[in-house]
């Protein structure tokens, strides 16, 4: 299938929906090892990260988010590597995804957003546009958004001037809907994003809910959900075509989190090709 380059920009891949491909991850985590060891989570894989480039361009992606688990090592001369390989296959680092911490904890929030700081200087050696963060993990009360919006205000303060934008998530226990969301969004004065993800609601209130958030939402994290009979194309184009309707522009990172194609890329591929003909369609009917 043949896009537009205008099109083409609307898509980018995670690295988690190539963690089989990739097999092992680096855990890691507040007060963890600065360097951990290697642990073969997923299999022993069949690529490495810093391949990923050729593999997204042959594929006609050009948008990457990855996963801080599967940088492999954080020192500075295999960053400056992995920066150029994506630079030289022409594919953009959308977003470092800070797999851990949590902001709302009142025991650990403080360590957690010094470790989170920690992940800038490598967020702005590999060039990427935004960071996301953890916002938290605690049931939500005044005392845990807080307690994260302080957390948050601070590393927006120090990502300032970097040409990196803090993002969040619909994510976890403190976010469990668009009230909350909307909250720390608004707490944040601008100079925080959110990418508004699929897969991270569920139940009948689902699109109402998501409806209510992706009218703000700079990035969007599009999992699919997938059953013993394959893609829930009803479900994915539903959630993009409320996407639409409440004003979202950005691009659609492809989380595929399936067992049902063996190779990840083939389910990657029959997401985009799904999110294409809504946009074809919705394009077609302005």
């Amino acid at each position: 299938m043949t896009f537009t380059t205008d099109l083409t920009d609307r898509f980018a891949v995670s690295t988690w929906s190539l963690h089989r491909a990739l097999g092992g991850i680096y855990p890691y985590k507040p007060g963890g090892a600065k360097a951990p060891a290697r642990q073969p989570t997923y299999g022993e894989g069949s690529v490495e990260l810093i391949d990923l480039p050729k593999q997204f361009a042959e594929h006609g992606i050009f948008r990457i988010e990855i996963c801080s688990f599967h940088l492999p090592t954080r020192l500075g001369a295999y960053i400056a590597d992995l920066r150029q390989a994506f630079e030289a296959a022409g594919v953009k680092i959308q977003t470092l995804l800070i797999e851990d911490g949590d902001l709302s904890n009142p025991e650990t929030a403080e360590r957690d957003a010094d470790w989170m700081a920690g992940w800038i200087e490598i967020a702005v050696a590999l060039g990427a546009e935004n960071m996301r963060v953890i916002a938290g993990k605690e049931q939500p009360n005044d005392e845990t958004l807080s307690r994260a919006e302080t957390h948050l205000r601070r590393l927006a303060d120090q990502l300032a001037g970097t040409g990196v934008r803090l993002v969040i998530e619909n994510w976890f226990s403190l976010l469990p809907g668009p009230v909350e969301v909307n909250r720390v969004i608004d707490a944040l004065d601008g100079k925080l994003g959110l990418n508004g993800d699929f897969g991270n609601w569920h139940g009948p209130g689902k699109y109402v809910d998501l409806a209510k958030i992706m009218g703000r939402a700079e990035l969007c994290h599009a999992k699919a959900h997938y059953s013993e009979t394959g893609l829930d194309a009803e479900d994915y184009s539903r959630c993009v075509e409320l996407s639409n309707a409440a004003g979202y522009k950005g691009p659609f990172t492809l989380i595929y989190d399936s067992s049902f194609h063996e190779n990840e890329w083939s389910g990657i591929l029959e997401e985009r090709n799904c999110i294409a003909s809504v946009l074809r369609r919705a394009s077609a009917a302005a």
